[in-house]
C-alpha cells in the first residue's frame, strides 16, 4: 500500500512516497482504509528534526489523525465497528498511510453529516483547544489572545472562547485578508504576528513558542495565564527575565499536552464536537485537501505560512 515517509530529517524534499505492506489488526486495535489525513503542525516539527532525541529515526510514517472506514478489527475489539466511518488517532505517527492501525480505545464512530475531510481538521485540535482553554482557568467576560490563531487549533479556539463569553478575543496573523476570516468566527480584535498594541490579557493559547515568547509572556494582565500548546515556531526562548519583570503580576505560564486528560474525557469533548460541528455550530477549516503522495507539497505550503486551516491528504486509489 501507499505510504509516506521521512527519508531524511529536514525540508519537505526529506518526505518520500513508498510502497509497504498491509497492515493487520493486533489485539485491541482497528485497521481503517483512510479517505481522509490530517496534516498537523507536529507533524512538521518531527520532519524537520526537531524532536528526534525523542526516538524518531528516518523511515519513520507521519500523521497522528485519519478519518475513513474501519474493515478489520482485533481480538477484543467490539466487531459492530466493522463497516463504520470512523475518526482514528494514531498517535505521533502512523498516519500518513492508505490504511491506518489505530488502538480500539483512539477511534470514534462520525456522526451523520460530518465528512471524514472535517473530521480531521477536527479531531485532534479541537480537544486541545478545549482543554487548553481549561487549564488556563478562562472564565466568561476575560480577554483571551490566541496566537498563531490561522492553524486547525488557533481557529477552533476562537471560537470556543467566543462562544464562552469572552469580553474580548483577540488574534495574531499574518494579514489583513486572514484576519478579517478571523473575525466571522468570533475575534473582535486582530493584532500582526508581532501582536503590537495588544496588551492586559487574561489568557493566552501560544501555538508558536519562538524566538518571540517572552514578548507574549508581557503581555498579560495582572493574574494573567499563558498556555503553550505547540512550538512550530520552534522551541521558546527563555523567558525568566518577562516572568521576573511581571513578577508583582502573579503570571503563570504553563504547556500543555492532550496526551495528559484521559481518554474518557478526550472522547466525550471530541464527540460533543463531531456532534456541534455536523450541525454547524462549530466551523471546520480546511485549506485544501490534496493527493497522499503530495505530502512533500502540503508541508512545503506549512512552512511557507499559506495555510489556513488544516490541508487534508487522501489516498491516490
Amino acid at each position: 500500500m501507499e505510504a509516506v515517509v521521512i527519508k531524511e530529517f529536514g525540508g519537505p524534499e526529506g518526505l518520500a512516497v513508498v510502497d509497504v505492506p498491509a497492515p493487520e489488526a493486533a489485539a485491541g486495535q482497528v485497521v481503517i482504509e483512510t479517505e481522509a489525513i490530517g496534516v498537523g503542525g507536529v507533524d512538521a516539527v518531527i520532519r524537520r528534526g526537531t524532536l528526534a532525541a525523542h526516538g524518531f529515526a528516518a523511515g519513520h510514517i507521519p500523521g497522528g489523525e485519519v478519518a475513513g472506514t474501519v474493515i478489520a478489527v482485533g481480538d477484543g475489539v467490539d466487531a459492530t465497528l466493522l463497516g463504520r466511518r470512523v475518526w482514528g488517532f494514531t498517535g505521533t505517527g502512523g498516519g500518513y498511510v492508505e490504511r491506518a492501525v489505530v488502538p480500539a480505545g483512539e477511534v470514534l464512530p462520525l456522526p451523520a453529516g460530518l465528512s471524514t475531510v472535517d473530521a480531521v481538521a477536527l479531531g485532534s485540535s479541537g480537544v486541545v483547544a478545549h482543554f487548553a482553554l481549561a487549564r488556563a482557568g478562562f472564565a466568561p467576560g476575560e480577554s483571551v489572545l490566541v496566537r498563531g490563531a490561522a492553524g486547525s487549533i488557533g481557529l477552533t479556539a476562537v471560537q470556543l472562547a467566543a462562544r464562552g463569553g469572552a469580553g474580548a478575543v483577540a488574534v495574531t496573523t499574518s494579514s489583513a485578508a486572514r484576519g478579517e476570516r478571523l473575525r466571522e468566527l468570533g475575534a473582535t480584535h486582530v493584532l500582526d504576528r508581532s501582536g503590537a498594541g495588544g496588551a492586559g490579557f487574561d489568557v493566552i493559547v501560544d501555538v508558536v513558542a519562538g524566538p518571540d515568547f517572552p514578548e507574549f509572556v508581557g503581555k498579560l494582565g495582572p493574574n494573567g495565564r499563558v498556555v503553550l500548546v505547540g512550538v512550530v515556531g520552534g522551541p521558546p526562548a527563555d523567558f525568566g527575565a518577562a516572568m521576573m519583570a511581571g513578577f508583582r503580576k502573579s503570571l503563570s505560564v504553563a504547556t500543555f499536552s492532550a496526551d495528559t486528560v484521559p481518554a474518557a474525557e478526550r472522547r466525550t469533548v471530541r464527540a460533543a464536537q463531531f456532534a456541534a460541528a455536523a450541525r454547524g455550530e462549530l466551523r471546520t477549516v480546511v485549506h485544501e485537501v490534496l493527493p497522499l503522495a503530495e505530502a512533500g507539497l502540503a508541508h512545503r505550503k506549512m512552512d511557507r505560512g499559506e495555510v489556513f486551516g488544516r490541508i487534508v491528504l487522501t489516498p491516490s486509489r
